[in-house]
């Protein structure tokens, strides 16, 4: 597999990897670059997307072993923190299932683990059909909207859109409705603050308190006033509670607990 990996910050300082999500890439931390550039930054690009998106296959297990095999090359003593975003946040989990000991501190942002079977015959379809939006300017609009993207990178959004292959898009929507919390993550050696947003589905806030009741470790977080896509939505306060959290000090009082409701 080819993941292109950018590398910034001070090399000397601990690892921290971002993870995007899925139809955008590495650009949308760009308002964490500066802000954290005293640790050794690695942000991907994801399979079929940004500089990577000539690869032709993608799967959560697969691009979670390549994540693992640079963090084990460049986050040798390194303390490891690892942050991961709706797709990309999928792909942390299933790093902390494969390595359980490897990531010291982990943020899971709006994580999709309740697989939906009444969708997963419907991906192909519906993407075959829909894809020629893709390629409409006003749809891509609405849609930048909807995932906080700013007038500055929407052209970049736009056109990694447009060059993304219709199999890719399925391929990436069948792995992101289907993953589920694997076998191993409750085994997890690492710090692990779950976050949503407020306006985000409900479908997502039973997955983070699905995520929090299974590992002993965790803390769950709700970003006021927002939907799906934290960082891009509030970065100045997303910046703020990542600093908090990787120096165990207390987070932003404007943030809200999760509290667990009856799984069901």
């Amino acid at each position: 597999m080819y993941m292109f990996v950018k590398e910034a910050g001070d090399q000397t300082g601990p690892l921290l990897v971002f993870i995007h999500g899925g139809g955008v890439s590495g650009w949308m931390w760009n308002q964490q670059l500066d802000y954290f550039n005293e640790y050794h930054l690695l942000i991907p690009d994801l399979p079929g997307h940004g500089g990577s998106r000539e690869e032709s296959v993608f799967s959560i297990k697969d691009s979670a072993e390549e994540l693992i095999r640079w963090i084990e090359m460049r986050g040798s003593d390194k303390k490891v923190i690892v942050v991961g975003f709706s797709l990309g946040a999928q792909i942390l989990v299933e790093m902390l299932h494969q390595e359980p000991e490897l990531i010291d501190y982990a943020v899971i942002n709006s994580a999709l683990v309740r697989p939906n079977s009444l969708l997963r015959g419907f991906i192909r379809p519906m993407v075959k059909f829909t894809a020629f939006l893709v390629k409409n300017r006003a749809f891509a609009q609405l849609q930048s909207k909807e995932l906080y993207i700013d007038e500055e990178n929407f052209e970049t959004y736009f056109q990694e859109s447009k060059e993304m292959k219709t199999e890719m898009l399925i391929q990436v929507l069948q792995e992101n409705m289907n993953y589920a919390i694997p076998q191993n993550y409750p085994q997890a050696r690492v710090e692990i603050l779950v976050t949503i947003g407020e306006k985000e589905k409900n479908m997502m806030r039973k997955s983070a308190e699905d995520l929090v009741s299974a590992h002993p470790k965790s803390k769950g977080i709700i970003f006021p006033q927002v939907g799906h896509g934290i960082p891009l939505a509030n970065p100045d306060l997303f910046n703020q509670t990542l600093t908090a959290w990787i120096n165990q000090q207390p987070l932003p009082k404007e943030l809200q607990r999760l509290h667990l409701h009856e799984i069901n």
